[in-house]
């Protein structure tokens, strides 16, 4: 094993040769979540897709340096060319937020190109990466790398210690990170017996090759679909069920204005997160250095939705300005 300073590691989990120790820090490609928890985190974090569809500016930055300012936020290198620094914050937060839906934590790391005198923000995966006595480090499996002109190398297990003043972290807010587990380990039962309803089909027999079956199949649905609703209640999630004749569409906007304000909490608190520590990593390039970075009105919030909800409630809202507004229309 070794273990010095450097910068943080990219690697792919399926190269990886991972031992029982590994498994300790490092989640497996096989933990990953399916079909109901998929469904849920590609609907979740498809919103911050929406934010480059807009015109305009759409973040309102305050900074007391705006040259570092721009060094630290124009040569984003989470995409693969340049942006706008709007459209760079957007990648910045849209990376952060399906970190933390999936693993509850974000890390990202400034790389200084001495040469072209400028700094890269990458993102960097969670997994592996801990904090331990203050000090973050990034644990690196036993693996395989790959020559195309040489047998493959396997390399030996790593500890990084990585830089801290380098380093940025971003948690999921607690809230929401209860709400999710919540729900998650509902969805998990779901999707563990999605296709449970096969064992109750009556086994055909060479006396009788096409047996009558007498389980209700649509009472298991709709036990299904009810089970979903109760766990995505807080969530607001519908489960991608658009079509459904058993919701009414008061029940559909309630539903959406749920789903799209905690969207926009995690917006909120994701901004401020990384105003938070761009200020603390641009100390060091000047002791001073602050930035705030908000929203503009070309984008929803929450006090607007909030005032939707209460006009749904006393009916004095059309279900279409709700969804048009959800929907950034």
């Amino acid at each position: 094993m070794k273990i010095f300073r450097a910068e943080p590691l990219l690697w792919y989990h399926h190269e990886a040769d991972l031992g029982l120790i590994d498994k300790l820090f490092i989640k497996s490609v096989q933990e990953r979540p399916n079909f109901n928890r998929q469904m849920f985190d590609e609907d979740f974090t498809r919103f911050f897709d929406l934010i480059n569809h807009r015109n305009g500016n759409v973040f309102a930055i305050v900074s007391n340096d705006d040259k570092l300012m721009r060094k630290l936020l124009g040569n984003d290198n989470t995409r693969y060319a340049p942006y706008t620094i709007d459209e760079s914050i957007n990648n910045v937060v849209k990376d952060i937020a399906q970190s933390l839906i999936w693993s509850g934590k974000a890390y990202f790391f400034l790389h200084e190109d001495t040469e072209q005198e400028e700094i890269h923000i990458h993102s960097i995966s969670s997994c592996g990466v801990i904090r331990f006595c203050g000090v973050n480090i990034q644990w690196v499996p036993k693996r395989w790398e790959r020559h195309w002109n040489q047998e493959d190398e396997k390399l030996p297990r790593e500890i990084r210690i990585l830089d801290e003043t380098k380093v940025m972290r971003f948690d999921i807010p607690t809230p929401i990170k209860r709400m999710l587990s919540t729900q998650n380990r509902t969805l998990a039962v779901l999707d563990k017996n999605q296709l449970g309803d096969a064992n109750f089909y009556s086994q055909a027999t060479y006396e009788n090759p096409n047996p009558t079956s007498y389980f209700d199949f649509r009472v298991w649905r709709d036990m299904q679909d009810q089970v979903l609703y109760r766990a995505t209640r807080r969530t607001g999630w519908n489960g991608r069920k658009y079509d459904s004749k058993k919701r009414s569409d008061f029940f559909d906007c309630h539903r959406l204005i749920r789903f799209r304000r905690n969207q926009l909490l995690l917006r909120d608190n994701i901004l401020n997160q990384l105003s938070s520590e761009l200020s603390r990593i641009g100390r060091g390039y000047n002791a001073k250095f602050s930035i705030k970075i908000s929203v503009t009105d070309e984008l929803p919030n929450v006090a607007h939705l909030n005032e939707l909800e209460e006009r749904l409630v006393h009916e004095e809202v059309g279900f279409d300005e709700i969804i048009d507004y959800c929907y950034n229309r």
